[in-house]
């Protein structure tokens, strides 16, 4: 199943918010490839600053797995560039799928 949401960027965190995914820690993909996260990709609206992802599931979702000492140290990682909440995970809205085409 394909699931979809969104997050906010800080305003001009675009570059650094790149060069953190660009690096991302080998036991955090583990982690999600181990509990049915595959083809996950994140866009930006520049306008806007909205990150809009999406992600295949087979088993839990990226932000299902927030007891994990390993994604919570992400969120704490990654805090300072996105809209968070007190636990510092991301704010994030699913998007309802309203369209497909194979």
């Amino acid at each position: 199943m394909k699931q979809a949401f969104k997050m906010k960027l800080k305003p001009g965190f675009k570059n650094e918010y790149k060069k953190r995914h660009d690096e991302i820690w080998p036991e955090l993909k583990a982690l999600l490839k181990e509990n049915g996260v595959s083809d996950y990709s994140i866009f930006l609206d520049e306008e806007t600053n909205i990150l809009f992802a999406v992600q295949q599931q087979n088993g839990a979702s990226s932000q299902d797995l927030g007891n994990m000492e390993i994604v919570q140290k992400w969120w704490a990682y990654m805090a300072d560039l996105m809209e968070t909440n007190p636990d510092n995970s991301p704010v994030s809205l699913p998007l309802p799928q309203v369209f497909h085409m194979d």
